[in-house]
């Protein structure tokens, strides 16, 4: 039985990065990224994709945004409605505060996919070093790259961001959580 993740996005600019990332971190996992018009509609989309998805194998990870938001709330709540669903082994990921976080969490990267040097030194700011904490993450790449667009955005992001080397913990909760999930399912070698 072939395995696969099936990606619950709020967003077309979290679509647009994990479509980039996936083959490059986990080049063997078969996935599939399913994008929604905001968290309203991604809220309730979560019970009916989940019991109605038919297709053998399918391990499901929803990923949202916290927007300033309590996140141990919103992880429970959303964690609560896969529960409530059928679907427990659901992996629930929020990047704090907004995905455009997870960009000055690694600054290289940020600095090579808008072709900006002097971004590579931005992390060393207080105002940068947890970007996990920063209100307005999307606010503040929009003032150091004016021509910064989201979606556009996350696909040159994509090519760029480590793995590894990057000091936002949502993000490597996310990446963790699917390493994990990959380790876990029968991967053709």
């Amino acid at each position: 039985m072939m395995c696969k993740v099936v990606f619950l996005l709020e967003e077309r600019s979290m679509k647009a990065l994990l479509e980039g990332l996936m083959p490059r971190f986990f080049p063997d996992l078969k996935f599939q990224c399913v994008q929604h018009e905001g968290k309203h509609d991604l809220e309730k989309s979560i019970p009916r994709k989940l019991r109605g998805w038919q297709e053998p194998g399918v391990h499901f990870v929803v990923v949202y945004d916290n927007d300033r938001g309590n996140c141990i709330e919103l992880k429970q709540r959303l964690t609560a409605l896969c529960n409530e669903s059928g679907r427990p082994d659901t992996l629930v990921r929020i990047a704090c505060q907004e995905l455009e976080a997870w960009y000055f969490g690694d600054t290289e990267a940020l600095s090579l996919a808008f072709d900006k040097k002097q971004l590579r030194t931005i992390g060393d700011k207080a105002r940068y070093r947890d970007p996990d904490s920063m209100a307005y993450p999307s606010k503040e790449l929009s003032k150091l790259i004016p021509e910064f667009q989201k979606i556009s955005g996350a696909r040159k992001m994509s090519v760029h961001l480590s793995r590894t080397a990057n000091r936002s913990g949502s993000y490597h909760e996310l990446m963790d959580g699917i390493e994990r999930l990959a380790a876990s399912m029968s991967l053709p070698e």
